[in-house]
């Protein structure tokens, strides 16, 4: 049996496994359970009231968090011609048509999200079996293959992110840094919060919030309360 740290034990210890935390609680937990050497993700995971084998309670979709997530994250984009300047104009990492696509299928991978013009679709729907399990396909239901190139870069440099409930029922999504500090953690999570609210599908019955949990990347898991999701949104 794999032993804890000393610094993982004596976070466990400012956590009491029985209790429900608000949000404000549990952000400021995390953050102060956070003794890595490097600056922690503050993860979030929210069990929700839906069941996603039937597609009418699928969710899915993405959210701009105020904050960003702590990250830089490289975008490509494959365009022509005016769209492929108004895309690096936007700042694009990389952007391009026929090349670009070529140069995916060698085996480059050197950026973290993709974004693709309508009429490239025909192109880089051949690198379905790269991208696909690696979950960097451009999608339009992700809002990720539009002619508005400039708007999809400038929102995921800004922190846009997606998620997709899983089998079990789950959404996991990381909401910032531990450096963030409590402040902008509560904003970022608050965003995420209320697009899944928004998201509620017609056919979900009962509690739709069933359990939430949030945690750093080497810290425990705390418990929030769902109950406290209204005043969360309210506040």
């Amino acid at each position: 049996m794999a032993r804890k740290g000393k610094k993982y034990s004596e976070s466990v210890q400012k956590v009491n496994k029985l209790n429900r935390y608000t949000f404000e609680e549990a952000i400021g937990l995390a953050v102060d359970c956070a003794n890595a050497r490097f600056d922690e993700s503050v993860e979030l995971a929210v069990r929700l009231g839906v069941d996603p084998r039937h597609a009418d309670q699928m969710i899915r979709g993405t959210v701009v968090l105020p904050n960003g997530v702590g990250k830089k994250v490289s975008v490509a984009v494959f365009a022509k011609g005016e769209k492929e300047k108004e895309a690096l104009d936007a700042g694009a990492d990389y952007a391009g048509s026929d090349e670009l696509v070529e140069r995916v299928k060698k085996g480059w991978l050197e950026f973290d999200k993709t974004i693709a013009t309508p009429d490239m679709m025909g192109s880089v729907g051949k690198l379905g079996r790269i991208l696909g399990p690696r979950g960097m396909m451009p999608n339009a239901k992700l809002g990720t293959v539009t002619f508005d190139v400039a708007r999809a870069v400038r929102e995921i440099k800004a922190g846009k992110i997606d998620f997709k409930v899983e089998k079990t029922g789950i959404v996991h999504a990381s909401m910032g840094k531990v450096s963030f500090g409590v402040e902008k953690l509560i904003e970022n999570i608050g965003a995420f919060i209320e697009t899944l609210q928004r998201l509620k599908p017609p056919a979900s019955k009962g509690t739709y919030f069933r359990t939430i949990a949030l945690s750093s990347t080497m810290g425990p898991g705390i418990k929030i309360d769902p109950i406290y999701v209204k005043d969360f949104l309210n506040r």
